[in-house]
């Protein structure tokens, strides 16, 4: 959810802040009561890792609780959540106990006097992956147009300079797409960065070349097996956008890649 999602203005300025900084944060929504409940189905609230509430309001401390355990959940699982929240009375006649995970919702006692229940989502909003991008070529400058329409976060690196400490622990990509100015330093600042992917844009005989003058200045094998190139996809890219795509399609393939369960499938 974005902020520009959230009508209360005092929630959503808070979620861009927390983005801004690249903290990950919690939205809480009540979707659907029955009986007497303070909140009314729209009312949302933010919430830190914690549990804790830093705007809005869902309820009281019957609820509370309840959606703190879903928040460090979801960030645990990394899935969103739903809560539904029932008096005691009406979780006997179920047959379902405080606790209970019945077809992705759990269950947790409603113990106010009101007796009422309620649904709950609760969904993570995480900081957005970090794609460091080396170069100004019309590679790098269509790579950097097309991430921000798929939710990255995206830095320009450079020789001379290491990228920016990572604000999360989210994940770093680089990419190297000089394409003939400052290859070799480049790479060797993307080599001394902390990302979990290095792509290098440019044919296997060029990397090849300057893997040769990276080790002869005293890298190793096992630093270059990081690195790779080229970059992309293969989908017989040919201009500067067709290669930008295929990099994406790489990018989000490695990004995706520990996010689906052992039975879920790519759609065809």
């Amino acid at each position: 959810m974005m902020p520009a999602d959230l009508t209360n203005p005092e929630i959503a300025a808070l979620a861009k802040q927390l983005r801004d900084k690249g903290e990950p944060f919690a939205i809480a929504t009540v979707l659907r009561t029955l009986g007497a409940t303070a909140a009314k189905p729209g009312a949302k609230a933010l919430l830190d890792m914690d549990g804790t509430i830093l705007q809005g309001w869902i309820g009281g401390g019957c609820v509370r609780g309840a959606v703190a355990k879903a928040t460090k959940r979801a960030l645990d699982e990394g899935q969103p959540q739903m809560v539904s929240l029932l008096p005691q009375d009406l979780l006997d006649e179920k047959g379902i106990s405080a606790g209970d995970d019945i077809e992705g919702i759990r269950f947790a006692r409603n113990g106010c006097p009101s007796k009422g229940s309620m649904d709950i989502f609760v969904e993570l909003v995480l900081p957005l992956p970090e794609l460091v991008i080396f170069g100004d070529s019309p590679v790098a400058q269509a790579l950097a147009r097309l991430s921000a329409q798929f939710q990255w976060a995206v830095l320009s690196g450079t020789p001379e300079a290491p990228p920016p400490q990572m604000s999360s622990s989210v994940g770093r990509m680089t990419v190297v797409a000089t394409q003939g100015k400052n290859d070799l330093a480049s790479l060797k600042s993307a080599l001394a960065s902390h990302s979990q992917f290095i792509a290098f844009v440019g044919s296997r005989r060029k990397f090849a070349a300057l893997s040769e003058k990276l080790l002869a200045e005293g890298l190793t094998q096992t630093d270059l097996d990081r690195v790779h190139a080229p970059a992309g996809l293969s989908i017989g890219a040919v201009t500067p956008d067709e290669i930008a795509l295929s990099i994406m399609a790489q990018l989000t393939q490695e990004r995706r890649r520990n996010q689906r369960g052992p039975t879920e499938r790519s759609p065809t």
